[in-house]
């Protein structure tokens, strides 16, 4: 099915974009593909001796605006064109945020629960010697994303290191402190995306001290979304869910006691004193906020028009599709884009660039600081197009992100 198809997707917002701005054909063209794309067979001795030998990628999208930027997943069910999407988008993303960076993203197809650490990291560290010569402190900086974390990005940098020689540790970031990771980074996605809802609950009128909030995912950012928004405003989280299912509770749940009931059961649900509910219906719930923070997709033409919130704050990448987004922006639901509201996250990740060059580390304080200067500038520039054109929120992102790396690509020479 085309439309769910998260590189084709990209691509028709994008064309989407360019209609809208009168992009002439040859920068469209030099957008609407990788710069550079990498697919590498990577071989890995498991513990019972046996060679398994898994399929990796690496897609470097932009570099107009610099050097490249992007996650690297660990997931069962990744691909090629997934892995396409993410790097386009990360080219947006990092463009809103006016970011020196462009896009990349990174994948191995796999399942890490069920591989044993010393499994992974072999796997880590041969995927690192495959494209070693194509990423670097000054070409491409790789990150953690789904099922990838902080051990995984030290097991990177030091084989990284050392192949080059030498400690090479701003290679990657989202690494330990202890190897030159910042302050603030694990929270930062879900942080950042909560500094756009309250920027939007003040520009509609929603009262996040008595405001309601239903999370579908509770990873990293799931979690930290439900964390932040009971801390910051008193937040009522009334629903969460993961990839076993949800649960509800009109009364609110604790953040912390559910995902100790996670981290014992493996998972959300069961949690003492709530009801179960679908992943689904938990989308539909009437409440002020909705966060998606899990994977592509999840909202579709077919459950837009039951959705209820008031503020839609995409957390996760791509789970909106453009059918969507028409049908949501009808109904008045406000959408915050992933590609803005899910941007602290490599936003805290170019400070830990900058950090490592400086060899000069921030308190996080000072980290959280600065991410909510940058993502509040970059809804506020968002939002300010999207009244003045009358277009939805997505495309005025679109608008000021494509028109950001165009801008570079003319100044390049380029076109």
């Amino acid at each position: 099915m085309p439309e769910m198809n998260p590189f084709k997707i990209a691509q028709q917002q994008l064309d989407e974009c360019a209609t809208m701005m009168g992009l002439d054909a040859s920068a469209l063209a030099l957008l609407h593909r990788p710069r550079r794309e990498l697919h590498v067979a990577v071989p890995v001795r498991m513990d019972n001796g046996t060679v398994k030998v898994f399929e990796g990628f690496r897609v470097q999208y932009n570099t107009a605006r610099g050097p490249t930027k992007g996650g690297i997943r660990f997931h069962p069910a990744e691909t090629i064109d997934t892995v396409r999407a993410l790097a386009a988008w990360m080219t947006w993303k990092c463009a809103l945020l006016n970011l020196p960076l462009g896009g990349a993203k990174g994948g191995v197809i796999c399942n890490p629960k069920e591989m044993s650490q010393g499994e992974l990291e072999r796997l880590s560290r041969t995927y690192i010697r495959l494209i070693w010569k194509y990423i670097g402190p000054e070409d491409d900086i790789p990150a953690p994303d789904v099922y990838t974390n902080p051990q995984v990005m030290a097991w990177m940098a030091d084989e990284y290191s050392l192949l080059a020689g030498k400690s090479q540790f701003g290679v990657v970031t989202g690494k330990p402190i202890s190897l030159g990771g910042s302050a603030g980074r694990g929270d930062a996605t879900a942080r950042g995306g909560m500094y756009t809802v309250r920027e939007a609950a003040e520009e509609y009128g929603v009262d996040l001290c008595r405001g309601t909030f239903a999370v579908q995912g509770y990873g990293n950012a799931g979690y930290h979304a439900a964390r932040l928004a009971k801390a910051f405003w008193g937040a009522k989280i009334v629903a969460v869910s993961d990839s076993k299912g949800g649960i509800h509770k009109a009364a609110g749940l604790d953040p912390e006691a559910v995902l100790r009931h996670k981290e014992k059961t493996g998972s959300v649900v069961g949690f003492p004193g709530t009801e179960s509910i679908s992943n689904e219906a938990l989308l539909e719930l009437d409440v002020d906020v909705l966060c998606p923070s899990a994977l592509e997709n999840v909202i579709t033409a077919q459950n837009a028009p039951k959705i209820k919130c008031r503020i839609l704050g995409e957390l996760a990448n791509g789970p909106t599709t453009p059918e969507a987004d028409a049908i949501l922006y009808a109904n008045d639901v406000h959408v915050i884009p992933d590609f803005l509201c899910n941007a602290g996250g490599v936003t805290v990740s170019y400070f830990e660039m900058v950090q490592n060059q400086m060899m000069l580390y921030w308190e996080e304080n000072e980290i959280h600081r600065r991410l909510d200067a940058r993502m509040t500038k970059a809804y506020k520039d968002v939002h300010y197009v999207s009244m003045k054109q009358k277009i939805n929120m997505r495309q005025a992102a679109y608008v000021v992100a494509v028109g950001r790396v165009v801008e570079a690509m003319r100044m390049r020479g380029w076109l």
